[in-house]
């Protein structure tokens, strides 16, 4: 084994699903710095499972519970958790006691939100990191770019993705995707006010992940609205390339008469006010899912850039194999 292997973290993967299979394939193939030595799911016989197994992963169908009588588990110091929001709730309640990290790709969101360009570098030592929602990821960059140029009193997101790219634990999750989106247009992108919307297209052949983003601004400084936000697009690119504007930023003034100044505060709805436009789009790398389902390539690969940020972190992670935490730091965290 070479010495880069074994300084490489290593981590497991619970879900073995089309995010959790494509996020393995991305972790074998892209990271230097991760390891994934384990994943876990509960269908025997999904793709996923088979897959690993023939990557030389270890694997088990009993989900978190197999996953801690794993051999490899004693060695494992970071859990991506690719199932669901119900889910994940008594995974972090097994796994949390055992000083494993976390990185949560489900709207469970019990943990802090993070979204890599933005606030990534904020909560490398939390025991638990949310990675809030496909249309989080790719949208609030853009929010936060805006932000940072003129703040936002008002941020609504569209997320339009392929149908077929919507899994059961997706379209299980709708009500949460929502409600943990718009929470975290506000607590992450800066914006006073959150709104998202997600729409699943049945159109054949399968449309590209888009996304549109809206802001409501006062008076404001265009070329540097516009600077901010395609310095962030490149930000984002630099781990999603797919990630690009379909157009120029669009900014467009809002009369005095026009019902979205109900959205300003009270004291500003006499000023100035424009609401900014941007309109993206996000085609995945194809590591496993198809090129259209860049929903789910973004959220995989803002969880790896996480984790990889996390590794980094210089903190010791104390853990046990079994039941009993060996020091209680990471009981802390």
């Amino acid at each position: 084994m070479s010495e880069e292997t074994h300084t490489r973290t290593k981590v497991a993967v619970i879900g073995s699903g089309n995010i959790g299979t494509d996020l393995m394939i991305k972790l074998l193939r892209l990271s230097e710095s991760l390891e994934i030595v384990a994943m876990a799911g509960i269908d025997p016989d999904s793709d996923g499972l088979a897959r690993a197994r023939r990557l030389k992963v270890a694997t088990t169908h009993e989900g978190v519970d197999g996953l801690v009588k794993l051999d490899e588990f004693a060695d494992v110091d970071i859990v991506f958790d690719a199932t669901s929001a119900g889910a994940h709730r008594r995974h972090e309640e097994v796994l949390r006691p055992l000083g494993r990290t976390l990185v949560d790709l489900t709207p469970a969101a019990i943990g802090p939100y993070v979204v890599p360009p933005v606030n990534g570098d904020a909560h490398l030592g939390a025991p638990n990191v949310n990675m809030v929602t496909c249309g989080g990821q790719a949208t609030i960059p853009i929010v936060a770019a805006v932000n940072a140029a003129a703040p936002v009193h008002y941020g609504e997101i569209v997320a339009s993705i392929s149908s077929r790219s919507a899994g059961p634990g997706t379209r299980a999750n709708i009500d949460e995707f929502t409600e943990t989106t718009s929470s975290a247009i506000e607590r992450v992108g800066g914006a006073a006010k959150g709104k998202a919307i997600i729409v699943l297209n049945p159109a054949e052949p399968p449309l590209i992940m888009r996304d549109t983003v809206y802001c409501l601004v006062s008076d404001c400084d265009t070329r540097a609205v516009t600077v901010s936000v395609e310095e962030m697009v490149g930000r984002v690119q630099a781990y999603v390339p797919g990630y690009r504007l379909k157009q120029k930023v669009q900014f467009e003034k809002v009369a005095a008469d026009d019902p979205l100044r109900s959205l300003l505060p009270a004291a500003s709805r006499s000023d100035g006010a424009a609401k900014v436009s941007v309109f993206l789009e996000v085609e995945g790398a194809a590591h496993y899912l198809p090129a259209y389902a860049g929903n789910l390539d973004i959220m995989t690969s803002a969880a790896l850039r996480t984790a990889e940020r996390m590794a980094a972190f210089p903190h010791s992670r104390p853990r046990s194999s079994g039941g009993t935490l060996i020091a209680t730091e990471g009981a802390a965290r």
